[in-house]
């Protein structure tokens, strides 16, 4: 979209606005009441109903039989992809559009052409349905809500949110995609990069937890408001750091975030950055980290597997404002020359360097090995305290 085109759709907004707004709002508001009132129970609301035909572009035509039959799949498996993309069973409603149908077509038809099995179908279904859920949530939530607050002209929320929507959600669907487009790519570059067909599923990776300390305790000291501004900002800081310093945030859970880093370097930048940066922050509690290195398996862009659950066990032992690794990941730092294996190899290494007049060896991160201790689930483990190097 060029500058003029994004002029132009200001200007139309402002006169969509407009003409919906004032004295014509004002006289269809009442009608539009009266008719709501007087809707029977068990149709949608007629504004409600606008809304749904403006986002999906189509009038409700068919029920769930009649669009898995021109769909031309079995009612048994449209019902599964309508499952898994997590829209609730509604029976024999005429509640489903054209929409829906091509979308039951091309699932299908993928599978038909042998470029997916049904169960990688429905696998697909839910990991999209799954996020696009959290992302339409968000936007309702944070995003119109905060656009539609209700104006002296006695219009409605949802009133004001219908011109709002219509221009709004081209540009959205846009950047949807275009966002999409890009970390598909980046995806597909980390696989394409992978060694082998097994490393592709089942990849080592650096996988770190970052924990709020005394959550639990702020939830009954905070107003719900300020609770979610401190959960709001904390995801945005750690979202931010990871993105900026190469790793991928796999999933937030309020007061803890994970994520994961194919280099052990820049999982334990991102750790000691967001201690770093939360420290100085005096709204922010305290914060403590866990990183572990290892065999992981990758589903629907969630990560399983020993090494994430170790890095969970490894954050809820380590000090505040600390970060805990390891042994596998304290050896995958001297192995690529971020740390020392030892500080007495280090403190050798120097002497020699400066015997012969060179330049010592330089480390980012420094590791001190701390008591071994018993981890529920996993047996004793050695972790190790990271911190940069003086």
């Amino acid at each position: 979209m060029t500058a003029d085109d994004a002029g132009s759709g200001t200007a139309e907004g402002r006169e969509a606005l407009d003409a919906t707004a004032p004295d014509a709002a004002v006289r269809d508001t009442g009608a539009r009441e009266r008719a709501a009132a007087e809707a029977p129970e068990d149709e949608p609301d007629p504004i409600a109903l606008r809304l749904e035909q403006l986002i999906l572009g189509a009038e409700r035509r068919y029920t769930p039989f009649q669009a898995a039959r021109s769909a031309g799949v079995s009612v048994e498996l449209a019902t599964r992809f309508w499952r898994a993309m997590g829209f609730a069973d509604i029976g024999q409603a005429k509640a489903l559009t054209e929409a829906d149908v091509l979308a039951l077509r091309r699932l299908s038809g993928l599978v038909e052409a042998g470029l997916l099995s049904e169960p990688m179908a429905i696998q697909v279904a839910r990991s999209t349905g799954q996020t696009t859920a959290r992302l339409a949530d968000w936007q309702m939530d944070s995003f119109l809500e905060g656009l539609t607050e209700p104006q002296e002209t006695g219009m409605s929320r949802t009133e004001i949110a219908y011109p709002l929507v219509e221009l709004l959600l081209p540009e959205l669907e846009e950047f949807l995609v275009y966002v999409y487009r890009r970390q598909l790519a980046a995806a597909t570059g980390r696989v394409v990069q992978a060694a082998d067909d097994v490393e592709m599923v089942n990849r080592r990776l650096a996988v770190g937890f970052a924990d709020l300390v005394s959550f639990t305790r702020l939830t009954r000291r905070l107003e719900e408001e300020e609770l979610g501004e401190l959960v709001e900002a904390f995801e945005t800081t750690a979202a931010d750091l990871v993105a900026a310093h190469g790793g991928r945030l796999i999933k937030t859970l309020g007061d803890e975030v994970l994520y994961a880093a194919d280099d052990a370097g820049i999982a334990a930048e991102i750790g000691l950055r967001l201690i770093e940066t939360l420290t100085h922050d005096e709204t922010m509690p305290e914060l403590r980290v866990g990183i572990a290195f290892g065999t992981v398996t990758t589903r629907m862009g969630d990560v399983f597997g020993t090494t994430v659950n170790l890095a969970s066990r490894l954050t809820s032992i380590a000090p505040k404002n600390a970060v805990l690794v390891d042994g596998a990941f304290a050896e995958e730092l001297g192995r690529t020359g971020d740390a020392p294996v030892s500080e007495a190899e280090a403190a050798e290494a120097a002497a020699a360097a400066e015997k012969e007049g060179e330049e010592p060896p330089s480390y980012r991160f420094a590791l001190q090995p701390m008591w071994q201790r018993p981890v529920r689930g996993l047996g004793v483990v050695e972790p190790w305290l990271l911190s940069r190097r003086a």
